[in-house]
């Protein structure tokens, strides 16, 4: 009998790390594009996984924060390879002599952004220079590549524009900027850009640097079949080029300020809610232009990564719009959003289906798992969060299903070791119960979970693969300080550690 007329024709079981390009290791203070991604690429290869998720690679404003950057598009400088610019002889040995000492397991952020935005710009410097140049143009592949940037690249003048502008004012945001560059007509932003040139040049440089080492990193994980998980949060922060250049897309009154700004309502985590003061959209006028904007930020990230989470999915259905000035979030509304005209609009635009993933966590009512299933898009589930909850839970792998993307934890979870040391009693016996363990090797018991579930997806953040405590957590929701500077070191990716992560992840066929 044919075997195969009974087998099951099942969909690929991804299997992968969750792991953000800042935490690579090496010698200038924080991870970059350079040798130890594609270490990491290769790991993955020899521990039998297919899948690197990474938070969102956009430029980084105040807090250090992925998800608030600059920019929906830009890319972020400081992960700029340094090696790379040493081959193309953009930097010297001489540039380092006053390097600081960096901490190997943490980013200093305030004298590492001081310390690369010098490189940066001497690197240009270099760049701009004729006789460099001379030298530099003999690599006509590089220079095509790089003038094909200028010219195809539909947001970078705005972002330079915007970044040379916010240098030139101090950092300070936009709406604080004289009128001729806060709301500039056509004639003003060119007087502008021939001011600012010199700075100008330097963005569009670091951004065709960011693009072409990000696209040639990605081109090697795919040629050895790992695909990327982007991430792209749902709003975008008040002081970016996008606001700035698109106003009408947000709910501003005229002098620049937002009317309305974003947050979630009270819950069990909070009884005054979370007020994030995002602007929020004025969906109106996207719906006029056929979600335009979003139809590029959304196309551009998918040229960037394979897969793309979006967090605070539940806003595309409603949000929480908190009037501003407002100290809590206490005084909010539930407002509709377009849903699933959005979507159809967007993959009809598009051509094809969106390979999306839902963040769908915190308070999610029917309508929002309606829209989500709707279109096919997996939600999230948690491996921790089955065990904050005494009761019967979605979060329980015996309640999956294959749509799904399961994680031991998030970015915005303490670690597997770090959560069950600090976890109450209760949720710790149930977990044993549970899995019939004694937790004593708790990490790898939510990870062969993780894998073993039905989930097409299995994340495991790097810090559980490494089996870390609390002080290697990446993000502490709430907390302002202290966040997004893990790393760790070469040496801690050994061969035991990819044979184990082999056998986990093929003795559940993935």
């Amino acid at each position: 009998m044919d075997e195969s007329l009974n087998a099951e024709i099942k969909p690929k079981k991804y299997a992968g790390i969750l792991l953000h390009p800042t935490s690579f290791p090496g010698p200038y203070g924080i991870g970059d594009l350079g040798k130890p991604a594609y270490d990491f690429i290769d790991f993955l290869v020899k521990s039998g996984l297919n899948t690197w998720q990474v938070l969102p690679l956009g430029h980084t404003g105040f807090g250090d924060s992925p998800y608030q950057p600059f920019s929906a598009f830009a890319g972020q400088p400081l992960i700029i390879s340094i090696d790379h610019l040493k081959e193309l002889r953009l930097l010297m040995d001489s540039d380092f002599y006053d390097m600081p000492q960096w901490n190997p397991e943490d980013i200093s952020y305030g004298e590492l952004i001081e310390f690369k935005t010098e490189l940066l710009k001497k690197a240009y410097d270099r760049f701009k220079d004729k006789e460099y140049q001379d030298g530099f143009s003999s690599d006509e592949e590089l220079m095509q590549s790089y003038n094909d940037f200028l010219n195809n690249t539909k947001w970078l003048d705005d972002y330079a524009l915007f970044m040379a502008g916010k240098d030139y004012h101090n950092g300070d945001p936009w709406y604080m900027w004289e009128d001729s560059l806060k709301d500039p007509d056509e004639k003003q932003k060119a007087e502008w850009t021939e001011k600012l040139e010199s700075e100008i040049g330097y963005y569009k440089f670091i951004q065709f640097l960011f693009y072409h080492e990000w696209m040639d990193l990605k081109e090697y994980a795919n040629d050895k079949g790992i695909s990327i998980i982007g991430d792209i949060p749902i709003f975008v922060a008040m002081d970016s080029v996008d606001v700035w250049t698109h106003k009408e897309l947000f709910m501003l009154d005229e002098d620049g300020y937002p009317t309305v700004v974003a947050g979630v309502p009270p819950d069990y985590f909070s009884a005054t809610g979370q007020l994030w003061g995002n602007p929020l959209y004025n969906w109106e006028e996207h719906t006029k232009t056929g979600y335009e904007w979003w139809f590029d930020r959304i196309k551009y990230q998918l040229t960037l990564t394979d897969f793309l989470r979006i967090d605070h999915f539940r806003g595309f259905d409603k949000y929480w719009a908190v009037p501003y000035g407002e100290e809590t979030a206490i005084k909010g509304e539930w407002l509709k959003a377009p849903g699933e005209n959005f979507f159809t609009t967007l993959e009809a635009t598009l051509g094809y289906q969106i390979p999306i993933i839902a963040e769908d966590l915190g308070q999610i009512d029917r309508s929002v798992v309606e829209l989500r299933d709707k279109f096919g898009f997996p939600g999230m589930k948690i491996l921790q969060f089955a065990f904050e909850n005494p009761n019967e839970n979605n979060f329980l792998p015996h309640n999956f299903t294959r749509n799904c993307v399961c994680y031991t934890g998030t970015h915005d979870n303490d670690t597997t070791l770090g959560w069950y040391k600090h976890a109450y009693e209760a949720s710790r016996d149930k977990l044993r119960r549970y899995f019939s363990t004694d937790a004593s090797d708790i990490c790898w018991v939510l990870i062969r979970a993780c894998f073993g579930s039905v989930a097409n997806m299995a994340i495991v953040p790097m810090q559980d693969i490494l089996e870390l405590d609390s002080w290697a957590r990446l993000n502490t929701p709430g907390v302002a300080e202290g966040n997004w500077s893990w790393r760790y070191k070469q040496e801690a990716l050994t061969d035991r550690l990819a044979a184990r992560l082999f056998e986990t992840a093929k003795m559940y066929g993935r």
